[in-house]
């Protein structure tokens, strides 16, 4: 029998068939079940032909004969009461019976729903929340008993730190109170040694671990485990990301329920950290958490709840904060971290949404920027989003006063992507466009317009959309494969420019970026910034994707795949083309730190670039 599962318990089948093959694979894993019972809180559910157990930290389903739910009933028994005799009298050693039996026990030990009997002898809501989550129930208790925490608050009175003073003790962790140690009013920083007190003492260590926690009315927040540092420095940003203002003593206007689930919720993340256990954010399948990030728990009373969310601060003390985050591999995880980014709560960017713009011909998104409203338009709306998401970043970080774009004269500009690569592609066509063709370097319509996503949007922009206007391809330089493409009313006003490596790539993206320029045109709305497509973002969309034989130039996808291959080469070209310098980007202004953290904490490049001699 195979039952394959993730940790969070995707359900497994299998083939009972197979059972009677395998063997336990500990020598007797029914003789050695002695010392062990189910953790507390397993549910069982009987199938007709198997059983699905579901814990706090896992869930499995073992299925293939209708005598699983019988050959459960005996093992339940004996887990649940301590008494194996009877069990091992009715299952002798090396019978089939027994060899079942040992295959469900070693199921279990996989999926995690065991813990040894000598922890389950403490009693108590405390032990059996260890006995439910921890690997090892007994040193946990043990660091959480001899952690003596701190809760320090500029006023040991306050509703807050009473609650969580009351929920160490139901721990069985005394704490004492420490009234200032810079922590603000309205907020409580917890804090204890990390391992416990006796661990750290004995190791010589001096590192401690805190959570802070604040309340203003009916907003309140707990930070991520950290030191005392970072959580402060969390604690004064998340003040500021989410509106609150500091209160003398927040109790009056706060709730009970939402001063005792805040004060808890802090304690909780405190003593996962001390004694070991997976933090609290972690156990779950929010999409929206991203991994090896910190998260912050937001609780509102109206309207009331609770939840985690990705924390991008600014302010990145600890080594774990600091750490360089692994660009994104795939544009659906590119997207994800985006959402992190333009999280409703704790977010720095407001994030692109379709909205009620139309999405045909071209898709359309549009977000908030300074000054005004960007609008992004590419052939896909996945694709419009993410050139959103990267452009409004960059009008962000030109809130320091830099230029988002690098042009002639060598004042620096600001580009970001994905990755360095995409951050290059973005910045380099930018930069390329401003280059003017050469005068005798226009190719006859021929050439591009065999192209069929060139034709595709030449003949929706001029057909469908009904534009009277011309589209000029000429090659940039001699011996270069950089051709531009410009498309123009016939009054001269640009519609649209691409840089690309083929005509037909330059042709296919202007004449898109001419029809997303007209679409939005005939819409109310007046974008402060219009965002035009390109094919910068054509490798992180054909990463890991797979095509079908008959997906060519005539699908976007294989179209993009294409683009995608010659980026490299096309790349290089263009810094010889343009002279085009770039650098990682160091802001200096608060709101600019603030982004760029944000970005770095999602494995986004930010370059600064800098036109060079051409």
């Amino acid at each position: 029998m195979t039952t394959p599962a993730t940790d969070h318990g995707a359900a497994a089948t299998s083939a009972m068939s197979a059972m009677s093959a395998m063997s336990a694979t500990e020598p007797d894993a029914v003789a050695a079940l002695a010392g062990w019972q189910l953790r507390p809180g397993i549910a069982v559910t009987p199938l007709v032909e198997g059983i699905h157990l579901r814990g706090r930290r896992s869930r499995v389903t073992l299925e293939g004969s209708r005598a699983l739910p019988r050959l459960w009933r005996m093992l339940e028994t004996a887990l649940r009461t301590g008494d194996h005799a009877a069990l091992l009298g009715e299952a002798p050693a090396g019978s089939p019976l027994r060899k079942a039996l040992g295959t469900v026990v070693d199921q279990l030990h996989a999926h995690d729903l065991l813990v040894e009997r000598t922890a389950a002898a403490a009693d108590g809501p405390v032990a059996r929340w260890l006995q439910a989550t921890a690997d090892h129930p007994v040193p946990a208790a043990a660091a959480i008993a001899s952690a003596r925490p701190e809760v320090q608050a500029a006023d040991a009175r306050s509703a807050l730190a009473q609650a969580a003073g009351r929920a160490l003790q139901r721990c069985g962790s005394a704490p004492t109170y420490v009234v200032g140690g810079a922590v603000a009013p309205g907020r409580i920083v917890l804090v204890a040694p990390a391992g416990g007190a006796a661990e750290s003492v004995a190791a010589g260590r001096e590192r401690r671990l805190a959570v802070a926690a604040g309340l203003s009315g009916g907003t309140a927040f707990v930070t991520a485990p950290g030191s005392p540092e970072q959580v402060r420095a969390d604690a004064a940003a998340l003040t500021a990301r989410l509106g609150l203002e500091p209160d003398a003593d927040p109790a009056p206007a706060a709730p009970g329920a939402l001063t005792a689930l805040v004060a808890g919720a802090a304690v909780q993340r405190l003593l996962c950290a001390v004694a070991g256990l997976a933090d609290p954010a972690d156990e779950g399948d929010d999409h929206r958490i991203l991994p090896h990030r910190p998260t912050v728990l937001v609780a509102t009373d109206r309207p009331s709840q609770a939840g985690y969310h990705p924390w991008l601060g600014p302010d990145l003390l600890d080594p774990d904060r600091a750490a360089v985050s692994a660009p994104p591999d795939t544009l659906a995880e590119a997207l994800r971290r985006t959402a992190a980014l333009g999280d409703e709560l704790v977010g720095m960017l407001a994030l692109p949404k379709p909205g009620a713009l139309p999405q045909l011909p071209a898709a359309l998104a549009a977000c908030p920027v300074p000054g005004g409203v960007l609008v992004a338009g590419a052939a896909r709306l996945d694709l419009a989003r993410l050139d959103a998401v990267c452009r409004a970043a960059e009008l962000r970080l030109a809130a320091e006063g830099v230029s988002p774009d690098a042009a002639p004269g060598g004042s620096p500009g600001i580009a970001v992507g994905v990755d360095a690569g995409h951050a290059w592609g973005r910045a380099l066509r930018r930069s390329a466009g401003l280059t003017p063709p050469r005068a005798d370097g226009d190719l006859p319509e021929g050439e591009w317009l065999a192209h069929p996503q060139a034709r595709h949007w030449w003949t929706t922009l001029t057909r469908r959309l009904g534009v009277d206007a011309g589209l000029r391809v000429a090659r940039c330089a001699p011996d270069e494969d950089v051709f531009n493409a410009a498309v123009r009313d016939r009054s001269g006003e640009l519609l649209g420019l691409a840089v690309e490596a083929t005509p037909g790539d330059a042709a296919a993206f202007a004449a898109l970026a001419a029809t997303v320029h007209c679409q939005v045109s005939a819409l109310d709305v007046t974008p402060s910034q219009l965002g035009w497509p390109s094919g910068a973002s054509a490798p992180i969309t054909a990463a890991g994707a797979e095509y079908a034989g008959w997906e060519d130039d005539g699908w976007t996808s294989g179209w993009l795949a294409g683009v995608a291959a010659r980026e490299p080469a096309f790349q290089k070209a263009l810094r010889r083309l343009t002279g085009l310098r770039a650098r990682p980007w160091v802001p200096v202004a608060v709101d600019a730190r603030t982004v760029a953290a944000g970005l770095h904490g999602c494995g986004f490049a930010v370059l600064s670039t800098e036109e060079g001699a051409r």
